[in-house]
């Protein structure tokens, strides 16, 4: 089912079935889908369809105040002009509130979160990327609102295997407990992230190198809900030529996007795939089709960073 008004179907595409694999692409609707973004969603759709896996889209909007009016609806009208075609409807996380207090209440049942009353100030404005040492483990220190964190450390990991990197194992102790539901009451995403995966039965995860420290959190999350964790492969960041962090507003792109068939034959490029240059003069069906027989995910094992034109 693809477009716009897939947001309210109940039906799947034939494509594949229920009871196979699954992936996803879960954009944040903060603004315009970029290049990087569509990488992100050109991979995992290409991975989840070359495995005859279900492909779900994923709305994150739990962040009301970064989400931008409209946006949602431009991010599916783009990725329905370049030929993306999604299982079932589009989710919203806006709209699984109760999904997240079950599992927090699950959590919080056996002794496995706090509240926790640290500002940012508190921390020495250093977000909980840098690690948060368990200071509200006891209780909150001050009588401010408070935010409530997750035990990791009681529900530890082992090392993990991802699909790109290889044997991935991190610093527990450096990255503490992070927060699944905020100060001012909105889930966080480390919680709802495991709590949508778990749901909807997601069984590989393909995504950007920069969600990879967060992995241990939502790992730990899963085993404490009980659910078996997917497979994770983590892509190398779309740069500017010259290795800059890439522009999202001077790569967003046009609603519909333009000249379609190019763009997803330069997309596959910079995913190192080999599309010919004859490609470019087929329609996107044809493209779409090539790319699902020839995908290959090992061709960016190795590759740091992909570089835009």
């Amino acid at each position: 089912m693809n477009g716009a008004s897939a947001s309210t179907a109940t039906g799947t595409t034939a494509t594949a079935s229920q009871g196979r694999g699954a992936g996803r692409f879960a954009p944040s609707p903060t603004g315009a889908l970029h290049l990087g973004s569509l990488a992100t969603a050109v991979a995992s759709y290409l991975d989840a369809r070359h495995q005859g896996a279900r492909w779900l889209l994923r709305i994150e909007d739990l962040d009301t105040a970064r989400s931008r009016q409209g946006a949602a609806d431009s991010i599916l009208r783009v990725l329905e002009s370049l030929g993306f075609e999604w299982d079932g409807p589009v989710s919203y996380q806006s709209q699984r509130l109760e999904l997240y207090r079950e599992a927090l209440s699950s959590l919080s049942a056996r002794g496995l979160t706090y509240e926790c009353s640290c500002s940012r100030a508190d921390r020495g404005a250093t977000t909980d990327a840098g690690g948060y040492p368990g200071t509200c483990r006891a209780g909150p220190r001050t009588t401010a609102p408070t935010a409530i964190r997750f035990r990791a450390d009681l529900s530890p990991v082992r090392p993990f295997f991802d699909r790109l990197h290889g044997p991935v194992d991190v610093d527990a102790e450096g990255l503490g407990d992070p927060i699944i539901r905020r100060r001012d009451g909105c889930f966080a995403y480390q919680l709802a992230v495991v709590v949508d995966d778990a749901e909807q039965g997601i069984t590989d995860v393909v995504r950007g190198d920069d969600l990879l420290p967060s992995t241990y959190w939502q790992r730990s999350l899963w085993g404490a809900l009980g659910h078996g964790e997917p497979r994770y492969a983590h892509l190398p960041l779309v740069c500017e030529p010259g290795g800059g962090k890439l522009s999202k507003s001077k790569r967003s792109l046009a609603e519909p996007a333009s000249a379609p068939t190019t763009l997803l034959w330069r997309v596959l490029k910079l995913l190192h795939q080999s599309p010919s240059v004859g490609l470019m003069s087929e329609p996107l069906s044809a493209v779409w089709e090539w790319a699902f027989a020839h995908w290959r995910l090992d061709a960016l094992r190795g590759v740091a960073t992909l570089t835009a034109d």
